[in-house]
């Protein structure tokens, strides 16, 4: 059961772990490469300020983002700032998402993110929390996917698993981390069980390892397709 209020003190623990070790950077470090290609940390940090106020549109039934040109280029254009103005562009966009969670709604209410996809209002806050978690690790500062917590690696595990279950290029799929199991993939084909510490299972479903320190039986490794 999604409880919205619990994910919404996570989501303020997670950013201010955020905010604390990117305070310790300086402006070239802000320049430099992220884990995700093509961005600089700069980026990272950009994409999470803009990703809050989307989020503050869609919990006001507005769209996302005006498009996805629009999105890019709001990144774009935020990513080269100093490091104080990023860091205070992401204290306050997450304090407007806070906000705006707080106002007294129905949370079982349906509502529309980019292309179309639709969601439980109740659901917005855990989706936030992926974004400032992963893109945490993404920043490349010390923060690694095994620093995460275990209840947000699990159900981000569950997540995906979701995501990718009834796809047609992904084969029925076993997964197994931390003495759970999750199942996803289509329905044709034999089984793959893929196994191994949750960290690593994440970061393969979520891309960001390729998944070399998990073990397959059954076939090989699952390509999986693009988030």
């Amino acid at each position: 059961m999604i409880d919205h209020a619990h994910d919404l003190t996570s989501v303020r623990e997670a950013t201010d772990r955020l905010l604390t070790a990117a305070a310790t950077l300086d402006d070239a470090a802000v320049t430099a490469p992220s884990r995700l290609p093509g961005w600089t940390r700069g980026h990272v940090l950009a994409h999470l300020s803009r990703n809050a106020d989307a989020l503050v549109n869609v919990l006001q039934g507005r769209p996302m983002y005006l498009s996805a040109e629009a999105r890019e280029a709001d990144i774009e254009r935020d990513a080269p700032r100093p490091l104080t103005v990023q860091l205070d562009d992401v204290r306050e966009s997450a304090a407007r998402f806070q906000a705006e969670s707080e106002v007294p709604a129905d949370w079982d209410r349906t509502v529309e993110l980019r292309n179309g996809v639709t969601d439980r209002a109740a659901r917005l806050p855990f989706r936030r929390l992926v974004e400032v978690e992963l893109h945490h690790v993404d920043l490349g500062i010390g923060y690694e996917l095994e620093d995460l917590p275990q209840e947000f690696t699990e159900r981000e595990i569950a997540f995906l698993a979701d995501r990718f279950t009834g796809h047609p290029t992904v084969p029925p799929t076993r997964l197994l981390a931390a003495g759970r199991e999750w199942r996803t993939g289509g329905d044709d084909g034999a089984q793959v069980t893929v196994s191994g510490p949750a960290a690593d299972l994440l970061g393969w479903l979520a891309g960001r390892r390729d998944g070399a320190a998990l073990e397959v039986a059954g076939g090989a490794l699952p390509v999986l397709p693009p988030l």
